[in-house]
């Protein structure tokens, strides 16, 4: 059995690491309020406006459509994978780059993928076997509807230069603080819908169709980018809150077996003194 010294350190030790879990949950419980009220504001926006747009393009005619609808053999792919700066969020990271990982070895096995990360995690384990032609972590110190555009439109300079056949958003989609969803989500081509093509066909257009497409086309990807950025951001937080309440949790539990511990430890200790004392007396009668 450990010595009573050792075990006190011990104690000691799991109530300090708890005073920091218990510190950052409640930080990110704090974050996760702002971020969730964002992406819960936004998204119904963000959903219409793919909607229409998608709707729009089913119902051109031909070639009316942008080149950022061309769809063309898949040889070249690019992924922009989207995680955070920092750990301690269990498994919200890896949960990404196993994703990314499956991409690269199943879907699309044989094919040139490389990737666009959002997030130091990603960068730092995706570049290690894989190209990663961009790096974007910074964004998260100002997030804003401006400096993600800067980087859709770097998405979207890619698609139409011919650089890449396609292009996947992984993220994780916030559902609420204890579950996160991982998507992967078809940013390039634009992904035409004849479903929602009908819920257009009874409008006036003023100008034509194929204008407010090419109008509507840059806004809507630039939003949809900002939006799988937003997701991911309040996951973070919610999946961070989730990991210190529980490492708080677990380290309360260990707290309490060794309090016992340190408890019988010290009885014994005491009884063994006892013992001593008493077979010394007796030794002293005799």
């Amino acid at each position: 059995m450990a010595n009573l010294k050792e075990i006190r350190n011990r104690i000691t030790t799991i109530s300090s690491t708890m005073q920091i879990t218990s510190a950052m949950k409640m930080v990110s419980a704090a974050k996760l309020k702002k971020a969730q009220d964002a992406i819960t504001a936004m998204r119904p926006y963000a959903d219409k406006l793919t909607e229409l747009l998608q709707g729009l393009s089913a119902s051109l005619d031909g070639d009316a459509g942008s080149a950022f609808a061309d769809s063309r053999p898949v040889n070249k792919v690019l992924v922009v994978a989207i995680t955070s700066n920092r750990g301690l969020c269990g498994a919200f990271n890896s949960n990404i780059i196993k994703q990314s990982r499956t991409l690269v070895g199943q879907t699309y096995a044989g094919k040139q993928v490389d990737f666009v990360t959002i997030g130091k995690k990603a960068n730092d384990i995706l570049r290690k076997k894989n190209t990663v032609v961009a790096n974007h972590s910074g964004v998260f110190d100002d997030l804003t509807f401006d400096n993600v555009a800067e980087i859709a439109q770097f998405l979207m300079d890619q698609f139409t230069e011919g650089k890449y056949d396609r292009i996947d958003l992984v993220y994780n989609k916030f559902k609420n603080a204890a579950t996160q969803i991982v998507m992967t989500e078809q940013f390039l081509p634009i992904a035409i819908s004849e479903e929602n093509a009908s819920s257009v066909s009874d409008y006036i257009f003023e100008p034509s169709k194929a204008e407010i497409v090419e109008q509507l086309i840059p806004k809507s990807l630039k939003t949809q980018l900002y939006k799988a950025i937003r997701d991911s951001f309040a996951s973070e937080h919610g999946a961070r809150m989730t990991a210190m309440h529980k490492a708080t949790d677990n380290a309360s539990e260990l707290r309490d077996e060794l309090k016992l511990t340190y408890n019988k430890a010290r009885q014994a200790a005491i009884t063994n003194e006892i013992l001593e004392i008493v077979g010394g007396a007796e030794a002293l009668n005799n």
